[in-house]
């Protein structure tokens, strides 16, 4: 089968266009620090660029973990749209390094007017005399090991992402049901897996984000992350998936394959409450002043407005309009949910990274939306290209006859 997708005029203009907003978005807000002296605003510009750049980099590496973790599973659902998640998986290089760079400024470059980092205070912070709690943290937090694990794990995403793309291209070439490039696939996925553990699903979030408010800290924090990009790397796939499917591409996909889909994102985000609510009431319920600070700052604070927004999209829509099996199958309603999802998580990463270092005075006005913008551009147009350069159908694929009769 050669099921090829070529970009329409639309779509390329769309992603342009996008692409374009977001790039006079950062010149005007390059502009604006440069005549401002404003300390809170000069922290705004970087952290909206942090906000987004972690955001889809975190959401395209969930594309890499689905396929590592559905070929260690020998799963066949996911190979009727297989290359959906590569040409998204492929293309993590390119956010982590708009992220990496970003990072590295933020550490070496920013400051305030009174010479201190006022987004990751224990930069300018942690030194004798100073703060003991962030002095007391000095062994995890301090450049060397922020730049040496930033740069080792966005690396090996990188890598992961662009090899199993590579190794299912070269699958097509080989012989008729050779299975040397299936098994050496499956070992480089465990491996992904064990690299994934020991960055997203532990130290990443905590450098990244949580160091932001370098005070507080929460075991469950990392997990959280993971469930929150999840759910939104999920319902990207999905989007890709109904509108190749509008475009009369991946006729091997049905609705019971779209069921699917639906399942894994109403599942997570569920997930996702969960470690929401374990944060949340284990925190309340002990009530310790060092682990209120985070909570109390979002839910009684001027966030408490996204603070509640962010439950009642990410669990309350999910469960109300997602949970029975007809809305499961509908493709509209899948349709609307994952944008929904994937503009909640948004948020849910907006109130993680912006209270502490803002205060009272946030936003989310023209620089927040235009760079967000500018990155679903770069996605949109980056992804596209990949998918044109082969078949959509993953030919000699040795599970691509189990996913023609799937049935959920």
């Amino acid at each position: 089968m050669n099921d090829r997708f070529e970009i329409p005029g639309r779509l390329r203009n769309t992603s342009l266009f996008l692409i374009a907003i977001g790039v006079i978005t950062l010149i005007a807000g390059v502009v604006c620090l440069l005549m401002g002296h404003d300390d809170i605003e000069r922290a705004r510009f970087w952290l909206v660029l942090l906000h987004d750049s972690i955001f889809f980099t975190l959401i395209t590496t969930v594309s890499i973990f689905i396929m590592a973790a559905s070929t260690l599973a020998h799963g066949a659902w996911i190979v009727a749209y297989r290359r959906v998640t590569e040409a998204i998986g492929a293309n993590v290089w390119l956010f982590a390094t708009i992220a990496g760079a970003v990072l590295l400024l933020i550490v070496f470059t920013f400051r305030d007017a009174h010479g201190v980092n006022t987004i990751y205070q224990w930069v300018t912070e942690a030194e004798p005399g100073k703060d003991k709690i962030l002095l007391g943290k000095k062994a995890f937090l301090n450049k060397g090991m922020f730049v040496g694990f930033t740069l080792i794990t966005f690396g090996l995403w990188s890598y992961f992402g662009r090899y199993f793309r590579a190794m299912s291209i070269a699958q097509e070439s080989a012989p008729k049901n050779d299975t040397r490039l299936y098994w050496k696939v499956f070992r480089m996925a465990g491996l992904f897996l064990l690299v994934y553990a020991l960055s997203q699903m532990s130290t990443g979030p905590w450098l990244w984000i949580m160091s932001i408010q370098a005070h507080w800290y929460s075991t469950l924090f990392s997990w959280y992350t993971f469930a929150s990009s999840f759910v939104s790397g999920m319902s990207l796939i999905l989007l890709w998936v109904v509108y190749l499917k509008n475009q009369g591409n991946l006729e091997l996909v049905t609705k019971e394959h779209m069921h699917d889909l639906g399942k894994f994102m109403f599942a997570f985000s569920i997930f996702w409450t969960y470690l929401w609510f374990s944060q949340y009431m284990l925190q309340w319920y002990a009530n310790i002043p060092d682990e209120t600070v985070f909570i109390k700052l979002r839910q009684q604070g001027p966030y408490s407005v996204i603070f509640y927004a962010n439950f009642i999209i990410n669990f309350c829509m999910p469960i109300l309009i997602i949970m029975s099996r007809p809305s499961k199958r509908n493709y509209f309603t899948l349709t609307f949910m994952a944008m929904f999802i994937i503009f909640g998580h948004w948020l849910d990463f907006y109130q993680m990274i912006m209270p502490r270092p803002l205060g009272e005075h946030w936003h989310i006005n023209w620089y927040e939306i235009g760079i967000f913008m500018g990155f679903a551009g770069i996605l949109i147009f980056s992804v596209s290209r990949t998918l044109t350069k082969s078949s959509l159908v993953p030919n000699n694929n040795l599970l691509l006859k189990e996913t023609i009769v799937h049935i959920s």
